[in-house]
């Protein structure tokens, strides 16, 4: 197996990619009225994971990017994956990292645009997702308001009790135009919320807390990996999901559970381990 074998099994078909894997580059022709969102998002073994199978490695890689999309309310168009492969990858590995990318990328219309092939001593996928919303309906993380009511899409456990990652693609696309707020749970609910109060200038107060099987509630709020919805929404306004909260006045960033300020720690890079 080498590079061009690899390019030569990647799907090629997408209405607006005018040019995909095999160039220098590839060419991309939005619809008009539309406004394109990016993201990117790296998966790295030893850091975000240790055991998976490959097609599942490949799956999740993808899947945590689509996320930031779903949370805009966005459709995904297409992606760039760049991947550096271990030298214990051999072709049988690296074939099923690349179906378990492809079948999510063909489930949700994600064409396969190009990246950049390597190898390392681990590996290391760094995928980016263009993502498409009707002009001015992206959702964003920086418009709740006072009085909101806190939702989530399902229920929270963190990494330890999340056996598989669901981009909110679909839910994401319902929230436009009835949302006020959203963003994607990563580094668990505590931190994360904290982020979106602060970007909001609100605070939280929490009543209610979902919960995997098996789950704790402290790793519901600090373990991060979810991958589910956090929105907010008028009191009068219907949306799908499970109530959390609400919002209010107060400083930016404070989240009360039970009547007491919680600690808004979760999963950070630069300030803790993985386990």
């Amino acid at each position: 197996m080498n590079e061009e074998s690899i390019l030569a099994g990647l799907p090629r078909q997408h209405p607006n990619l005018i040019l995909g894997p095999g160039d220098d580059a590839a060419i991309f022709r939005p619809k008009a009225a539309e406004d394109l969102v990016f993201t990117t998002d790296m998966f790295i073994e030893g850091v975000h994971f240790r055991k998976l199978a490959p097609k599942e490695v490949g799956r999740r890689a993808l899947a945590r990017a689509l996320s930031d999309i779903a949370a805009m309310g966005a459709d995904p168009r297409f992606c760039l994956a760049s991947v550096a492969f271990p030298k214990s990858a051999d072709k049988t590995w690296i074939a099923q990292f690349f179906v378990g990318l492809m079948l999510l990328a063909s489930e949700t219309s994600t064409a396969i645009a190009g990246g950049d092939l390597s190898h390392a001593r681990h590996l290391v996928a760094d995928i980016t997702v263009c993502g498409a919303v009707p002009r001015g309906k992206a959702l964003r993380r920086d418009t709740a308001r006072p009085g909101d009511i806190l939702y989530v899409s399902g229920p929270l456990g963190g990494w330890r009790n999340r056996t598989e990652i669901a981009p909110r693609l679909a839910l994401g696309k319902q929230l436009r135009g009835k949302a006020t707020a959203c963003m994607d749970i990563s580094d668990g609910l505590a931190l994360d919320l904290h982020r979106l109060c602060k970007a909001s200038a609100v605070s939280a107060v929490l009543d209610d807390i979902p919960l995997l099987p098996n789950a704790s509630l402290k790793q519901a709020l600090h373990d991060g990996e979810d991958y589910e919805l956090l929105y907010t929404a008028p009191p009068k306004t219907r949306v799908p999901g499970l109530r959390i909260g609400a919002l209010r006045k107060g400083r930016p960033g404070q989240i009360l559970l039970d009547g007491a300020p919680i600690n808004p720690t979760g999963y950070d890079h630069f300030s803790r381990t993985r386990p």
